[in-house]
């Protein structure tokens, strides 16, 4: 088994001694009780990844939500040590990084301390643009005795604005903003679009990659989210390929819809995410 393989394997059984929970009566924490497609789903899902263990609570919302984040940022940062020779640099993983901290989206700051002072401004501006995505991915800028270590390469007197270099700018950049979520709900697909949407429209500089993951087992709430272009550049799934066999073995007409978004580059499974992120 490849590292990246064992990576997924030792991601999903924490998943499922986490934030993903099968209660007393087989019905898992990812399901809408609601729904009996998703309960078959969610069961089939579980049944595909492995043996869940003790029967358990199924947890509050903001607890399992949390705990979906920290695997999903522990995966992240694990495989993107095993790619370092493939994008050089200092990346660090983190959670709840308000992304004014970043250099791309530092003016916000200074806007929230300006309407801060301001009535008509704070009124006009809101709040929505401060975000805190659940997991980012962190570039620090570089020294020069780094960007010299193969050649005398910058000096004071050319590359003085790039925020690259620590001697110009000393933020870090924001990577990769990644939306988390276990499960999907119209309030959370906005959430999320709309997130996406403000980083976009206000940057100062690279675009960050913008991501969602999920454990959501039902097709049309993946489908929520993930069709579309403009905001999110791919969803992933936890498990997709447990995923589709099970849709497979129940024979649902929403497998031709999971197909579809694959085809057209809308969703890909967690496994493909530290690949992308290399880019």
């Amino acid at each position: 088994m490849g590292n990246l393989a064992q990576r997924r394997v030792d991601f999903l059984k924490r998943c499922l001694s986490g934030p993903v929970t099968v209660d007393e009566n087989g019905v898992p924490s990812i399901a809408d009780v609601s729904n009996k497609a998703s309960r078959e789903i969610s069961a089939g899902l579980i049944d595909r990844i492995g043996p869940s263990g003790e029967r358990r609570k199924k947890l509050p919302g903001q607890q399992a939500g949390s705990l979906f984040e920290v695997e999903c940022a522990e995966f992240v940062r694990l495989c993107l040590v095993d790619l370092a020779h493939m994008r050089p640099g200092r990346f660090d993983v983190d959670r709840n990084r308000e992304i004014s901290e970043f250099e791309q989206f530092s003016h916000l700051e200074d806007l929230r301390l300006i309407s801060a002072h301001n009535q008509e401004l704070k009124i006009l501006l809101g709040g929505d643009y401060l975000i805190k995505p659940d997991v980012v991915v962190i570039r620090a800028p570089e020294s020069d005795t780094g960007i010299n270590q193969l050649a005398n390469y910058v000096d004071n007197s050319v590359g003085t604005y790039s925020p690259l270099r620590s001697a110009n700018m000393a933020l870090p950049f924001l990577h990769a903003s990644i939306s988390c979520k276990l499960t999907i709900r119209s309030d959370r697909v906005q959430n999320t679009r709309s997130e996406a949407l403000n980083l976009i429209r206000n940057r100062k500089g690279a675009l960050p990659h913008i991501v969602a993951v999920t454990a959501e087992p039902t097709p049309s709430r993946i489908a929520a989210i993930a069709l579309g272009t403009g905001d999110i550049d791919c969803v992933y799934h936890f498990a997709l390929y447990e995923l589709l066999a099970v849709l497979k073995d129940q024979n649902r007409d929403s497998l031709e819809l999971m197909e579809t978004m694959i085809k057209g580059k809308r969703l890909r499974d967690i496994s493909d995410l530290p690949l992308d992120l290399v880019i």
